[in-house]
Formats: structure tokens, sequence, C-alpha cells
């Protein structure tokens, strides 16, 4: 695993399909964060930008789930694309994806958190509260799309996993869906409890739908959570890639005052509001790796269903995997200092 995803980063460094033909057009995919249209309103202006820069046209590309997005990228129909962490793993591993670059907060914060929460009026304050319906199934949940990290991965994990918990065994209808979708189904009182993130709910939902925001109140929150990745297909021609990281580098940082200005705020509009993109690689999922092995080893270990033997075997595999992985944590570390 350790040569393999060393490989996959470099590969976004130094390149490897310099004999491709340029796109006539770029497919640029966004995550079905909330609806859309909501998602067209607030790209379009970065899409434009991209579009002029490239000389080629940007054409956004939307999917009902994450898993469309995914798809779109394995069979090139996705050139680049926002993904969640979660979602930016499957593109790597499953659609020859790689991640160039990392969104950032306007106040350069480079993380968010994941959430569960409630109506302002129910009785639900905490995890624990949650937990405690398990026994009589009383509670109706709203989980997030299985490819998104704080929607799905990180409470999986969390609020699950490590309290041996499984979503259909604790609750009395279990519900997927979107960000957007799962608070205003919280606002509305359809659900009793869902998933969200900071992202989603105190900067997007609290400015397009401000009302519903104020009927919904945090009940947990996660540890921190990386940016979301940009990723690209790694089947692009290297001149292309070159293009598209100079764009996103470049784009609200060089320039006139005017141009300067003008980009900050088209990025200030994009999901919670993002300033600046930072460069980035494969290796900014080795905590999501590591995450989604724990999330496994825990569901294994306490799984009556597996034989001993099994299940040695298979958390065996799990540890190596993840000592690889904090091998190469400790790698980069070194590296980076």
């Amino acid at each position: 695993m350790r040569i393999t995803l060393i490989a996959a980063s470099l590969t976004v460094l130094l390149g490897g399909t310099a004999h491709a033909q340029a796109p006539e057009q770029i497919n640029f995919g966004i995550i079905s964060t909330e609806s859309a249209q909501a998602l067209q309103e607030s790209f379009g202006p970065f899409v434009e930008d991209m579009s002029a820069f490239m000389g080629v046209p940007v054409e956004p590309f939307f999917a009902p789930d994450y898993a469309g997005v995914i798809e779109g990228m394995r069979f090139d129909k996705v050139d680049v694309a926002w993904f969640g962490n979660k979602s930016a793993m499957e593109a790597v591993d499953r659609a020859g994806g790689e991640i160039f670059a990392q969104t950032i907060k306007d106040d350069g914060s480079e993380g968010y958190y994941s959430l569960l929460i409630a109506h302002v009026d129910s009785p639900i304050d905490s995890l624990d509260d949650v937990l405690a319906t398990c026994a009589d199934q009383s509670l109706d949940f709203g989980n997030g799309d299985p490819n998104s990290t704080s929607g799905f991965l990180v409470p999986s994990y969390y609020v699950f996993a490590l309290n041996e918990v499984n979503p259909q065994d604790c609750f009395a209808n279990v519900t997927t869906a979107n960000h957007e979708t799962n608070a205003m189904a919280v606002a509305n009182q359809q659900v009793d409890v869902a998933t969200n993130n900071t992202e989603s709910l105190y900067a997007r939902l609290a400015q397009t739908q401000p009302e519903a925001a104020a009927k919904i109140k945090e009940v947990w929150r996660s540890p921190l959570i990386p940016s979301d990745p940009m990723v690209w297909r790694a089947n692009l021609p290297e001149e292309t890639k070159q293009e598209i990281l100079y764009f996103f580098m470049q784009y609200g940082r060089f320039g006139d005052a005017e141009k300067v200005a003008r980009e900050r705020q088209v990025l200030e509009e994009l999901s919670d509001g993002w300033g600046p993109f930072l460069m980035s690689s494969n290796l900014q999922l080795i905590p999501i790796r590591e995450l989604e092995l724990f999330r496994n080893k825990v569901q294994i270990e306490s799984d009556d269903t597996i034989s001993d033997a099994d299940k040695k075997a298979a958390i065996d595999e799990i540890n190596a995997q993840l000592a690889e992985l904090s091998e190469l944590a400790a790698l980069v570390t070194v590296v980076a200092n």
C-alpha cells in the first residue's frame, strides 16, 4: 500500500500522461451537497473564469449522489472534481483520480467538523441522548451519502462503530440524503436526528435558508476533518494538468487588485466560503484511510458471526495496513520539516 500511495502522490508532481490529446471541453464534477440549482448558482462564476483561463468550455457535471461523480471520472466523463475526502478516496482508488489541490476556508482554516443535528425543540441534546434511545428505536435518522466524509464515514466510526451500534438496529427508520436535504428534514421535524457538517449548516444553510438553520441545533461534533480536495483524472494530458494547477493556484492570489478582489468574492460564494487553494496530493487521504480502517476493525471485532481465526486474520491485515500508513505519515512529516 505504501509504495502505491507514494507513487500515486508523486504522479501529481511529476506527471505521466504527456502524450494524451488535450480535451476540447473540461467537465467539472460537483458533489451533491445540496440541490443542483443551488450548486449551479454558487459554482457558475468560478466555472466561467476557469473556462476563460483554459480557452475551452468548462461545463459543470452534476449527479444525484456522490457515486455519480466518481463514476463520471472513472469513465472519463469528469475531468476535474470537487470531492469530500471519502469520495476523493473512492475516486483515487476506483476512478483513476489524483488530488492536486485542497480547499481552505476564507479565514485560512484547513478543516471542518461532522455533526449530528436535531430540531431546537427536541429533547435530544447530546450523543448520549441519541444512543439512549436505541433500545426502543424511537427516533428517525437521516444518514448521509455513503461516499460522504462528514455525512457518513466520520459518524459511522465515531458515533456508531466506537459505540458498537448499527444504525439499522438503533432507529425506527434510516434515510439517506445530502446535507441540505437532511438539514431541512430536521428543521421540518421529518427526522429526529441527522448527520451534517459545520460547512453546510453554519455557513451555507445559515446564508441561504436562515429560518430553517435557526430551527436546528448541534448535538455532537467530530474531531477536525481535513478540508476538501480537488481531484483531476490521471490520464489528462500533462500540459492540461499544469494549466489547471496554475489556474487554481493563482485564483484569488495574483493579478491586479480588482481581479483578486473579484475572485476572492467568487471563492467566498463556493460551498461554505473558500479562500485561495493550496497544493495537495493523495497523501492528504492518509487520515481518512486510517479512519476507514479503524472503523472496519471495530466492526470486525464486534461481529459474532465471524470465526475467531477469520477475525484474527482480518484484524492482522488491517493492523498491517495501519502500520504502513503510520510509517508513511511519519515519512511525510520528516520531508515536510
